[in-house]
């Protein structure tokens, strides 16, 4: 059961761990493809969030966007492939984030193509969501589990 454990954790972040590998090698002085393709989706997540909410986000350069989500996939990923819930933290923070601003179909007409894409790809973000959490939520009731079978010391009969 331990060996089916680590190797269904090490295929789930093979997925975060290869996505960051790519992105390590391709980032160059400027953060890369992803930096280029990341832009124009992150001034319409900031223009969608400022013209719903009225407030401005402060901001941000892409490049130290793409330098995160790195980290926080390779660190994470790492981390999860071991057990650690500080590794599925950290990759949920990251699918957090980047998953409203990467799969932004909420920006185009039901009817095209470009939204059945998104819209997918935003789903599928959202299972890889629910199993961080599911893992998460495991993990912390095997721990309470333990303490709850933990008994009380018997007493010494003299």
């Amino acid at each position: 059961m331990e060996l089916a454990s680590f190797l269904g954790r090490a295929l789930f972040v093979s997925v975060f761990l290869l996505s960051a590998w790519q992105e390590f090698n391709d980032f160059g002085e400027d953060g890369g493809r992803s930096a280029k393709s990341l832009k124009p989706k992150f001034n319409a997540f900031v223009n969608h969030v400022t013209t719903h909410t009225g407030q401005q986000l402060p901001p941000v350069d892409m490049k130290i966007l793409v330098a995160a989500a790195i980290a926080l996939k390779g660190i994470g990923g790492l981390l999860f492939v071991f057990g650690s819930s500080l590794g599925a933290y950290l990759l949920l923070l990251h699918q957090a984030v980047a998953t409203p601003i990467l799969y932004d179909f909420y920006n185009y007409d039901v009817d095209r193509k470009e939204f059945g894409q998104l819209f997918s790809k935003f789903t599928q973000s959202l299972a890889l969501l629910g199993a961080l959490l599911f893992f998460i939520g495991m993990k912390n009731s095997r721990k309470h589990g333990r303490q709850l079978r933990k008994k009380a010391p018997k007493a010494k009969a003299n």
